[in-house]
């Protein structure tokens, strides 16, 4: 996920148990004409352990080039998005654009196929279809095999659908169906708890199930399905201080390996993720925007734990009542508009 799923993010799930991650999706173009920006962010993961490089386009050498940068720098898995529905991709005919084009799309995974090493895979992201009309997951997903693809990860919207509605298990498990059971099939979209993650596995019989906004501010997403996986019972929700505990992981690896000009924007991301659903959460990250210091910032973010955990030696549970959905929209268009405003949440005291 583009500005998300950057080398602290990346480290903080995988630390809690995801056996995975991907890059932020980047450009081929801009990687093979050595874009700073899209280069700086084929960060390999820390410890050595295993990571995918995201790549989009729909020019056969700059994405063969673009994956042979992957692999220079440590990439064990080279991911080709053919899904994502932004209309600044898809009006380059990229991402989800694809699916209109297989044959091309199917040329593209040949292409970098070729490129790289036998034993690094080469896996592809997709979408449901278009839209209604075209819902062509199962014969897409089946070309892009074909043509070389090692694992196939399926998001239940269509391209119209944006991140709209929700997502389907029927294409998902159409392309299980549809492919190998030596192809693994990736289930995605909207898997924020466990029984999502249960109800995507029974429904379509996916191998696996890929987490990417479900993971914002709840990393811990992984510990459970870890947990589920091998048979053990849902650790649950966080504690308070596991909140504070992996908010400072995530700071520090912000402080360690974000560039300089990004770090108050960064840091400030994570206290907006790991206050949410907290008490005082909502009045605390437009006090955030108050400072521009980060050193400031880590201290509000450390005094707004320790007034929390202070609330719980006394005895009190606080816990938040979701804003109503018209305040937090006119919030949403407030913040177009340049102002920071967050929608009111009333607070209910359980004893």
């Amino acid at each position: 996920m583009e500005a998300v799923t950057d080398l602290p993010f990346r480290t903080v799930c995988e630390e809690l148990g995801a056996v995975l991650t991907f890059t932020e999706f980047l450009s081929a173009e801009a990687l093979t004409r050595g874009a700073a920006k899209a280069v700086g962010r084929m960060w390999p993961s820390l410890g050595g352990r295993k990571f995918a490089v995201q790549i989009f386009g729909r020019e056969p050498e700059a994405l063969a080039r673009a994956a042979g940068m992957a692999v220079d720098v440590g990439a064990t898995i080279v991911d080709i998005n053919m899904g994502c529905p932004a209309k600044k991709v898809t009006a380059g005919a990229c991402g989800s654009a694809l699916m209109r084009e297989p044959a091309l799309a199917a040329g593209l995974v040949a292409a970098v196929r070729r490129a790289v090493p036998a034993a690094i895979p080469v896996t592809v992201k997709h979408r449901a279809g278009w839209d209604e009309c075209s819902l062509n997951a199962a014969e897409f997903a089946r070309s892009l095999v074909d043509a070389g693809a090692a694992m196939i990860t399926v998001h239940g919207r269509t391209r119209a659908q944006g991140f709209s509605g929700s997502a389907r298990m029927e294409p998902i498990a159409s392309v299980r169906d549809a492919l190998p059971r030596e192809i693994p099939v990736v289930g995605n979209g909207d898997v924020k708890d466990a029984a999502a993650y249960l109800h995507m596995k029974k429904a379509t019989g996916c191998d696996a199930v890929m987490i990417g906004r479900g993971a914002m501010g709840n990393p811990w997403i992984f510990r459970t399905m870890a947990a589920l996986e091998r048979g053990e019972p849902d650790p649950g929700a966080p504690t308070l201080a596991e909140r504070r505990v992996v908010w400072r992981r995530h700071a520090a690896l912000v402080f360690e390996h974000s560039l300089e000009k990004m770090r108050l924007h960064e840091l400030r991301k994570t206290l907006a993720w790991y206050s949410r659903g907290l008490y005082g959460g909502s009045a605390f990250r437009q006090r955030s925007f108050s400072t521009n210091d980060p050193a400031a910032m880590l201290e509000m973010g450390e005094t707004f734990f320790a007034e929390l955990e202070a609330f719980e030696v006394a005895g009190t549970q606080l816990v938040t009542v979701p804003a109503d959905p018209i305040a937090k929209a006119l919030a949403r268009r407030s913040r177009r508009d340049g102002d920071r405003t967050e929608a009111d949440e009333t607070c209910a005291a359980l004893p």
